[in-house]
């Protein structure tokens, strides 16, 4: 792939997959918009690595969960770069826990950072975007979006949410020549995911999820970096919001309860 002369905005990559997203952008040419809200050092560490590749890095702290701070992102975009060619909407936060303990707030911050986010973000891409002949814009999904998880009735609704803006969005920046897809990854092996109490058999959630995949392996935040970068690329031109399940055939198999009690 060939990102030189682009530029990209990939939300929440201080860390993690955000990071992985940004640095394989790089990695392919682009020019790369670091955001961040409370985690400064991860997301200046990973500016510097942008730059040592060669690139221009502008690191923006902004709270995409809020209008405002969506608005000072892309004006920070705008100032710095004059337009933008890809929105990867990877910032997520969420409140895990059961029904009947979930609350307003918690409802309102999860909707507002992982779904709202996402369709006022690809509002002001879109316009970033029109005047450098198109672009393309990749949302950050997970299993929970179509799937019940343990605990995660409100941040599953926002990725539900999430995947039915991407396919909106898909239909009505296609005249601007704006691709609009999502990627879903399962169980990604982040330092994260390393402080995850063990399951209830006292089997830890890496070796149980590494035992249900069928691939052999967890995804990696760079296996997920790539698939982005594809969506982005002008192979994926006649993909048009559909969500990529990227997971290593981890959701296929159909288990008892037994299995999964």
């Amino acid at each position: 792939m060939n990102f030189q002369n682009k530029i990209a905005l990939i939300t929440g990559s201080g860390r993690g997959i955000g990071k992985a997203i940004a640095l394989h952008f790089a990695q392919q040419g682009a020019d790369v918009i670091i955001n961040f809200f409370r985690n400064r050092t991860p997301a200046e560490e990973t500016a510097a690595q942008v730059a040592a590749l060669g690139r221009r890095a502008l690191l923006v702290k902004a709270d995409v969960g809020t209008v405002e701070g969506l608005d000072f992102l892309f004006s920070e975009i705008e100032r710095e770069f004059g337009g933008l060619d890809y929105f990867i909407s990877n910032a997520a936060s969420g409140y895990n826990r059961p029904v009947m303990e979930q609350k307003p707030k918690g409802w309102d911050w999860t909707m507002n950072i992982n779904a709202r986010a996402f369709l006022f973000g690809g509002q002001h891409a879109a316009r970033l975007m029109e005047p450098r002949g198109g672009g393309a814009i990749v949302s950050l999904s997970s299993p929970g979006g179509s799937r019940v998880l343990p605990e995660y009735v409100v941040v599953g609704a926002s990725k539900a949410a999430l995947e039915s803006i991407t396919r909106y969005l898909a239909v009505e920046l296609a005249p601007k020549n704006i691709v609009v897809n999502c990627v879903s990854p399962g169980v990604v092996l982040t330092d994260a995911l390393q402080h995850f109490s063990a399951t209830r058999e006292g089997t830890s959630v890496i070796d149980q999820a590494l035992a249900n995949t069928p691939a052999g392996r967890l995804v990696t935040p760079e296996d997920v970096a790539q698939v982005v970068a594809f969506l982005c690329s002008p192979a994926a031109h006649m993909i048009r919001g559909q969500t990529i399940v990227v997971d290593g055939g981890m959701t296929l198999p159909l288990r008892s309860p037994a299995e999964v009690a």
